[in-house]
């Protein structure tokens, strides 16, 4: 069994999946668009949008696409644990470019250096570096 999570967006998902790569989180390794191939266009504002998109990188492996009916994501998060407190800042830095920090970097009780973030896509961020 493996988990991974399946990010939903109304529109944005390609914009979102570059600013990932951007990011350095990884890269797109598969992806299928509403209308291509055959596949069926059920709403036409989504044609040539991402219906599917597998995302992958070092310890990175998620899914998105485009849905007329996604719901803002609230709940849930992506949590990266990190090997190395520089790449840390440098990841929650870029991450956070026109999103909200909700918790700033920093040495927590736990004894990790971490911070929480909500990207410019609405996605959820944790970052967690053990000392």
């Amino acid at each position: 069994m493996q988990l991974a999570n399946y990010l939903f967006f109304t529109t944005h998902c390609e914009a979102a999946l570059g600013f990932y790569t951007q990011c350095g989180l990884g890269r797109v390794v598969e992806w299928m668009r509403y209308g291509e191939a055959g596949m069926a266009v059920r709403n036409e504002t989504l044609r040539g949008r991402i219906m599917h998109a597998r995302f992958e990188g070092p310890g990175a492996l998620f899914y998105a696409s485009d849905n007329d009916d996604a719901e803002p994501m609230r709940g849930s998060a992506h949590l990266l644990t990190m090997d190395d407190r520089v790449q840390t800042e440098t990841l929650f830095g870029r991450l956070g470019e026109g999103g909200v920090v909700t918790t700033p970097l920093g040495i927590q009780p736990w004894g990790a250096f971490y911070g929480k973030l909500t990207d410019r896509f609405g996605v959820q961020w944790m970052l967690n570096c053990p000392l």
